[in-house]
């Protein structure tokens, strides 16, 4: 009741405030400061209410209505037809739904095998504390490089029962998958990421009249490309070290000595009914029915980007070299290409299920059916947050916030201020992609300005790895970010606890990425030593902040008290 009360002055709160400002026309050319008010209401209220879909409808509500004269009679009907059909409209997003959907099918058909039980007996021969679950899981993170969507709905359901095993709370589970996926792929050569990203460098590059080797130009912004490779090592630092600090240090000695992964209150993004699966007790269990699907889906996928990506090219390449299979994965549609994936994967798993008498056709898609019933809480969370990222993006919120900058300022504080405003972009609109179309058109020219004038030739490279970099980190962390989402839903988390317990180590990240960009511009000096600095600092943090997270030492702790 107390949490309604505060949703609903909330609401009149920002009426009241807003009301006033009118448009003439069906939009408003330039809202100002109250571009932000649909992501900021969506994030503020998810935290205070704990109710993501509320939350979400009503940020994209605020937007619509702002978009039609404040009216909220259209701006209601605006949010459903325009926005929420809209999102489902896109042929992208529709894959993206659909494979979610034969993802969790796939997952109930291996799990009707037996085959996720049989494989956490493999691995558990292997995997024996909480520490090597947990390290497995990140390297098994790193390994999937080629899609951030792939490396969650694989690393997740593989590694689920093992982290579930070992104790290990799902909130960790999440930050684990979470922060080997969006990073892994921003620092990949090859990604269905590279192809984008190189096209927005290649456009602005032109605009400015520069000719290079654009994917050269791509490659050599990596090194400064600070969130991601201390996203990568802060992580690991944490596994070696046995530490955390934060709300997630509470939730791992929840998890740890009590065995509950989940607070008494969460909401787990995947419901219970491949956990509830009943499996045969007569069937011998292989690990080769969870292992050969889930590389079905790998394999499928990775060949599928390169394929699908010869076909959308323009020019003929040698597919076969490694600069052909870049220029391959970055041409592919990935949406389409995953989607080729989970039902081939899908098909494989019922016919080894069927072929090995575990149970019939129909009751193979029984369980297909109740894995992708487990999909549905974020299928939906995802049509809403795509809705919303419109909204923000027809209000102007990204361009607003780009405006903030002033015109003249010191150029050596030129990468850790767009590193900033890149991650404040990302955050509140829940997308890298769009950050990185908005911001690299005003970076990589304020740079060029400055190069021009005798300034460091580096800063241009700087510059692109601050704007990847700063970009990823709304990706990584924000709640109406896809990646996010999909990273809360694989480990089976309530969402908002990963967002909240994952937050002050996102933080935390960009706060040494934001020490490392002021080194590179007011030192110039070679990202590798700042890498190193970078490093030690991050040691340091965990050494100094973290707790240890070993049972035993838990179990001391709990006893002194």
């Amino acid at each position: 009741m107390k949490k309604l009360k505060i949703l609903t002055l909330i609401i009149l709160l920002i009426l009241v405030l807003t009301v006033p400002v009118f448009a003439e026309n069906d939009t408003m050319i330039n809202f100002g400061w109250l571009s932000i008010l649909p992501p900021l209401l969506a994030i503020v209220l998810a935290f205070v209410t704990k109710q993501v879909l509320i939350s979400l409808f009503l940020g994209i509500f605020l937007g619509a209505m702002m978009l039609n004269n404040w009216n909220p009679f259209y701006g209601f009907l605006r949010t459903l037809d325009k926005y929420l059909v809209g999102s489902l409209a896109d042929s992208w997003n529709a894959s993206i739904i659909i494979f979610l959907l034969a993802i969790g099918g796939m997952v109930g058909v291996v799990n009707k095998m037996g085959g996720t039980v049989a494989i956490a007996e493999a691995l558990g021969k292997k995997i024996k504390s909480p520490k090597t679950a947990q390290l497995y899981t990140w390297l098994l993170g790193v390994l999937v490089f080629f899609d951030d969507y792939a490396n969650t709905l694989i690393v997740g359901p593989t590694m689920r029962p093992l982290t579930d095993k070992n104790n290990i709370s799902k909130e960790k589970f999440s930050f684990i998958i979470d922060s080997t996926s969006a990073p892994v792929v921003g620092l990949a050569f090859i990604s269905t990421w590279v192809g984008y990203e190189i096209g927005v460098i290649r456009s602005v590059y032109q605009n400015l009249g520069i000719e290079a080797n654009y994917y050269g130009v791509f490659i050599k912004s990596l090194p400064y490309s600070y969130y991601c490779i201390y996203a990568l090592i802060f992580g690991l630092t944490l596994l070696l070290m046995e530490r955390d600090f934060g709300p997630m240090y509470d939730a791992e000695k929840r998890a740890r000595l009590t065995g509950k992964l989940i607070g008494d209150t969460a909401k787990p993004m995947t419901s219970n009914e491949i956990t509830n699966m009943e499996i045969r007790k007569d069937i011998k269990l292989k690990a080769s029915n969870a292992i050969v699907p889930i590389l079905t889906l790998v394999i499928v996928a990775f060949v599928g980007l390169w394929y699908n990506g010869y076909t959308m090219l323009e020019e003929p390449v040698n597919p076969l070299t490694i600069e052909g299979m870049r220029t391959c994965f970055g041409e592919a549609d990935s949406s389409m290409v995953l989607l080729w994936a989970s039902i081939t994967s899908s098909i494989v798993a019922v016919i080894m299920g069927v072929a090995q008498r575990i149970f019939t056709v129909g009751e193979a898609f029984d369980a297909w059916v109740e894995g992708a019933k487990s999909m549905l809480m974020a299928c939906m969370i995802l049509v809403l947050a795509w809705s919303l990222g419109s909204v923000t993006g027809d209000v102007g919120t990204a361009e607003f916030l780009v405006g903030r900058i002033p015109e003249n300022f010191p150029f050596a504080i030129l990468p850790v201020i767009i590193f900033f405003l890149s991650a404040i972009i990302s955050f509140a609109t829940g997308t890298a992609w769009g950050t990185m179309a908005i911001v690299i058109p005003l970076a990589v020219p304020m740079a060029y300005a400055f190069v021009k004038n005798g300034g460091d030739p580096h800063m241009m490279t700087v510059i692109l790895g601050t704007v990847l970099s700063g970009a990823i980190f709304g990706d990584h962390c924000s709640p109406i970010s896809d990646t996010t989402i999909m990273s809360s839903m694989a480990s089976g988390s309530d969402h908002l606890d990963h967002v909240k317990t994952q937050m002050p180590y996102a933080i935390t990240i960009s706060i040494v990425a934001g020490i490392s960009y002021i080194l590179a511009g007011f030192l110039s000096a070679h990202p590798l030593i700042i890498l190193l600095i970078g490093t030690i600092i991050i040691f340091g943090i965990v050494k100094v902040l973290g707790k240890s997270v070993k049972e035993e030492d838990l179990r001391v702790k709990s006893s002194l008290k």
